[in-house]
């Protein structure tokens, strides 16, 4: 077993409860349908790179959560610029495009997400860091590509729960990708996902774990009404402030996974 292998206890019996209110099935199928139009777009413009406003990503991933049916809550500072390394906790296949709201970044990713259909393309002309999760040796090698990137004023987003939680359990953040950050002397940011329901309370429909298809994730997400996703985008951790790769996963933990939320409201759509 891989250090980058964790797995979680998180199953979609155990810990997926449908919404309760779902969202009639015609209405369902266009959600997924202007999910898949945005998506082919994504595509077809990948090949311009960084020519494409960072600006313009933003929204296009916001419009690809807002698509599906939830609503996204921003709160926080914005990202500082340069070399960064985004991390969070992992509860969704919605956390990829979240991510990417705070700002554009090179995701990093496993090996499989590269054979995937349509999302595999995607993530490769977007310049995803595919690493080999069952190979110990390649560890190196892969924090070396990172804080290359990093060192080259990109921001590489990663979850270094390494696995996907519901949502009310989260697992701890491993070491090996925060190498990378004090390697190339980038700031590291912190960055909090939940999901929760009209009302207020938590929702675990958006949870993306265990034996869970990608094709059955999204048509739960996209039956279900009244979902929010929050992202709280916490102060920044700067370079020079902890001295190994241990002390820094453990302050870039989330404190519990129902993080207080306590900064303004940047956006909501």
């Amino acid at each position: 077993m891989s250090v980058w292998l964790p797995s979680a206890p998180c199953t979609p019996g155990a810990c997926v409860e449908p919404a309760p209110a779902a969202a009639a099935v015609p209405r369902a199928v266009l959600r997924l349908a202007a999910v898949a139009v945005l998506v082919l777009a994504g595509i077809a413009l990948s090949p311009l790179g960084g020519r494409i406003p960072a600006e313009w990503v933003r929204r296009w991933c916001r419009m690809i959560v807002r698509a599906i049916g939830v609503r996204v809550r921003l709160t926080g500072a914005a990202a500082p610029a340069g070399g960064l390394l985004l991390v969070a906790n992992h509860v969704s296949w919605l956390d990829i495009p979240l991510l990417s709201a705070v700002r554009p970044a090179r995701m990093l990713a496993k090996t499989e997400i590269r054979r995937w259909p349509v999302a595999g393309a995607l993530a490769a002309r977007g310049g995803a860091l595919f690493i080999e999760r069952d190979r110990l040796r390649a560890l190196p090698e892969t924090v070396a590509r990172i804080a290359e990137a990093l060192r080259a004023g990109a921001a590489v987003a990663a979850f270094p729960e390494g696995s996907t939680w519901c949502g009310r359990a989260h697992g701890r953040f491993h070491r090996a990708v925060f190498q990378a950050a004090l390697d190339a002397g980038v700031p590291v940011q912190p960055v909090g996902l939940r999901y929760r329901q009209t009302g207020g309370g938590p929702s675990t429909a958006a949870a993306f774990v265990g034996e869970d298809t990608l094709l059955a994730s999204l048509w739960r997400v996209a039956r279900t009404r009244g979902m929010t996703a929050e992202v709280e985008i916490r102060p920044a951790i700067l370079p020079g402030t902890h001295a190994d790769r241990r002390s820094l996963a453990r302050a870039a933990q989330p404190e519990a996974s129902e993080p207080a939320w306590t900064h303004a409201v940047l956006v909501t759509t």
